[in-house]
């Protein structure tokens, strides 16, 4: 793997620690790790970046998303609804969906991410229509660069007994579990600096039953790989959960086995203090989605509360069915507006939110090997040029959640450059739209 050296950057943010800021020194990244930091680091036998008028962060981390659903962006019956009746407005659309629909939608997604500065994501993908396999997204991963959390999702419970999703996207729960084990002795690598992991994620708690979520839980901590699944994501979610399981998530989450280092959970928006003290001492990490929370009325996410009880706290930019996009920056911004919104003008700095996009994510996903810059640290660096319009008047160029750009300049996932001067350089950006667009209209004309 070519060595790399990146130059001249006017600020590298370590995120290390909040506010730190590093002037004047290189970055060398050699082997897909970072190797040495310091000031006029020889460029001999590495490929040279020059960042001037930049600011360097690490990789940005996306917790959670549902990346077959680029596929089914703006649908105009879900644009106004709230979680319930926008998940029944797009079921029948999702089961028509082929495997190389979502392969390619989820490839999409994965290119939005990387240019945004996103070098690692995780999919929750739960549904698979139409003989769609888990390792049709992990492929596309490899292919275009980004660094890939896959969870093999599921949803057990249609409409016929109860549920909520109709009956024709449900599986038998014991092939979900036997499928679980073939995609993690099949794909999953736990070394560090590990590129593809699987995890076990069964959809929600308005999807599976009590008995898949238990023994989904065991099966993961048989395995050693993670456990995620959306928790409290609105009032609907927590008047589900009252009436079917008589608790709240946090208690039903709890006795199933679905708290600890392992989990994490997606939105939490309604948590109540009693479970952000639960999460914080079983160091169950969250994944907060603030612009699908917006888009779908659910709600502003206790972060604040959150982050000071000692909860890891991430980012996630959520399906593009419910967000719409998938950048990990306009994540950022979103989420400092919202906990000032609730909280106050000081509750939430531009720091903190570049800390949930870079450490506090890899921290969720259980990668002390990512989101920070240091020597031995995988060498997943982003540039961003502070020197254009978006930028322009900042007297603190560094607080890019306040002003500056949400697409990265360069991106370097294991040391690699997959984005050069904005454009990604591992796959065809407009043929990679073009098939996109043609999956589109074929589905449109299905439905």
């Amino acid at each position: 793997m070519d060595s790399q050296i990146i130059k001249g950057a006017d600020v590298i943010l370590p995120m290390t620690s909040l506010g730190e800021r590093l002037r004047g020194v290189d970055i060398r990244m050699d082997g897909g790790r970072i190797t040495q930091i310091g000031e006029n680091l020889d460029p001999a036998g590495a490929n040279v970046t020059h960042a001037d008028g930049c600011v360097v962060t690490p990789g940005l981390v996306n917790t959670h998303h549902h990346l077959y659903q680029t596929l089914t962006r703006a649908v105009p019956a879900a644009q106004d609804a709230a979680l319930f009746g926008w998940l029944q407005t797009l079921y029948p659309i999702w089961e028509q969906m082929t495997p190389e629909d979502i392969a390619t939608a989820s490839q999409v997604g994965m290119a939005e991410l990387l240019l945004s500065g996103c070098t690692m994501t995780s999919d929750h993908l739960y549904l698979f229509p139409n003989g769609t396999r888990l390792e049709d997204t992990i492929h596309v991963a490899h292919d275009i660069g980004i660094r890939f959390h896959a969870t093999r999702g599921a949803m057990s419970i249609g409409e016929s007994d109860g549920g909520l999703p109709p009956d024709s996207l449900v599986e038998q729960e014991n092939a979900i579990l036997e499928d679980m084990i073939r995609v993690i002795d099949g794909f999953h690598d736990d070394s560090a600096g590990a590129m593809t992991r699987v995890g076990v994620a069964p959809c929600s708690p308005f999807s599976v039953s009590r008995d898949l979520m238990r023994d989904a839980a065991i099966l993961a901590r048989d395995k050693g790989v993670m456990m995620h699944t959306h928790l409290a994501e609105n009032d609907e979610d927590i008047a589900y959960s009252l009436e079917k399981f008589g608790c709240r998530p946090g208690q039903y989450a709890e006795d199933l086995g679905w708290v600890g280092s392992d989990v994490w959970h997606a939105h939490c928006v309604k948590l109540d203090g009693q479970e952000i003290d639960l999460f914080a001492h079983t160091r169950t990490g969250v994944a907060h989605c603030p612009c699908s929370n917006c888009r779908l009325a659910s709600g502003i996410a206790p972060v604040r509360a959150m982050r000071d009880a000692g909860v890891p706290v991430g980012l996630g930019v959520d399906g593009s069915a419910s967000n719409d996009r998938g950048n990990l920056m306009a994540e950022a911004r979103q989420a400092m507006l919202l906990q000032r919104v609730q909280s106050g003008p000081g509750a939430f700095a531009a720091d903190e939110a570049l800390m949930l996009a870079t450490h506090g994510g890899a921290q969720v996903l259980g990668r002390p090997d990512c989101g920070t810059i240091e020597v031995g640290k995988c060498a997943d660096v982003v540039i961003w040029d502070v020197s254009g319009v978006d930028s322009a008047g900042s007297w603190d160029p560094a607080a890019l959640a306040l002003a500056g750009p949400d697409l990265a300049r360069d991106v370097f996932v294991n040391g690699r450059k997959v984005v050069e001067d904005g454009r990604l350089t591992t796959v065809d950006e407009r043929a990679l739209a073009a098939r996109q667009n043609r999956n589109l209209k074929a589905l449109m004309d299905r439905v």
